[in-house]
């Protein structure tokens, strides 16, 4: 594909600095990366990308209307990839109003500035644009044993984090229907990889692993998730906002259904092999079950044959070597996730808070 201006904003998080650092590697586009830099953002995750000269950062809320305007003004994008958002359950429940105010605000104000923009363009130019919007699985609820979400699922979400990210789907989709902006959406499984903020599950039960501490596991940790590689996502991401059709939502799974449980004994396992304790205990001695989520959701499980079937993306790494590759990237790189432990986040437990705020 020839060469586009990208504007991804939440750059500095998981998937985005993922993104970020596909395209520069992979691709010929200009990144502009847009992050306010809370807590989960961190521009140590840029270092690989971060002398090209087809990247460049500026700091600033996806909330601020005259900040994204002139930042989108001066840019100029072909394509607006929006990623920036509150995404940890837990963490929605102790809080709820970030997730209102970043993942439903936010949304509003980058789809605001952007038709503005885009109604400034040219036809062809305007036919050409894509608004991007990244979302979850979690918007459609809670599987039973059998079933997928599609497409053509129902929304039906169940914690604030959910349904705040269901409330900016549907703005996305409002934005396109009442004004003609050409919008795309993807709804993912669960990420992992390189890069992951610990307070997610795989690198939370890896670092606790070599830390020696408990490892929880919610209930019984029979709630299921599929997982997927970020990797795979990004090149996802690519194809829909490349060749993806305005109007359409897309959904991307990893074909990697496990338990919470399985997931924690895969991660014990490795590193049996790869780090053994120094007592020539198992890992799994340290899995410890405690008081289950409120209203966690039982399973999530994505077909994703639609993306496969247009598009042609196919998930590149399996469980097995995708974690593998991530607990070896968390072995090697205790320079980029120590100095988080160290600050703010020190791997407590959250959700547990009974107050809405």
């Amino acid at each position: 594909m020839s060469s586009k201006r990208i504007l991804v904003t939440g750059g500095a998080g998981f998937i985005g600095s993922a993104l970020v650092r596909h395209l520069i590697a992979h691709s010929d586009h200009e990144v502009l990366n847009v992050d306010a830099l809370t807590y989960a953002g961190n521009l140590a995750s840029l270092d690989p990308v971060a002398q090209s000269n087809r990247y460049r950062f500026a700091r600033a809320d996806v909330c601020d209307h005259a900040a994204i305007a002139a930042l989108i003004a001066d840019f100029r994008p072909e394509v607006v990839t929006h990623l920036a958002a509150e995404s940890h359950v837990d963490r929605s429940i102790d809080g709820p109003s970030a997730f209102i105010q970043t993942n439903l605000v936010g949304t509003f104000t980058m789809l605001a500035a952007t038709l503005d923009y885009w109604r400034t363009l040219d036809a062809a130019a305007q036919a050409d644009f894509r608004f991007h919007h990244i979302s979850t699985d979690e918007v459609f609820g809670a599987l039973g044993d059998d079933g997928f979400f599609t497409e053509e699922t129902a929304y039906d979400p169940r914690s604030p984090y959910s349904a705040s990210k269901a409330g900016s789907d549907h703005l996305v989709s409002a934005w396109h229907h009442t004004y003609g902006l050409p919008v795309v959406i993807t709804n993912c499984s669960n990420n992992y990889g390189p890069y992951h903020f610990p307070e997610k599950l795989i690198p939370l039960i890896i670092i606790k692993c070599l830390a020696g501490e408990p490892l929880p596991v919610y209930g019984t940790g029979a709630n299921v998730r599929d997982w997927l590689y970020v990797d795979d996502h990004v090149r996802a991401l690519t194809a829909v906002f490349e060749r993806g059709t305005p109007g359409e939502s897309y959904m991307i799974g990893g074909r990697s259904e496990r338990t919470n449980l399985a997931v924690v004994e895969t991660i014990c396992d490795t590193l049996d092999s790869i780090r053994p304790r120094a007592d020539g205990k198992s890992y799994r001695d340290q899995i410890r079950f405690v008081a289950d989520r409120p209203g966690h959701d039982f399973r999530y499980a994505i077909d994703a044959s639609k993306l496969e079937r247009d598009l042609g993306w196919k998930p590149q790494e399996s469980f097995e070597t995708g974690i593998a590759r991530t607990i070896r990237w968390y072995l090697d790189n205790e320079a980029w996730w120590r100095p988080i432990l160290s600050g703010a986040y020190q791997g407590e437990r959250l959700g547990l808070k009974t107050a809405a705020a």
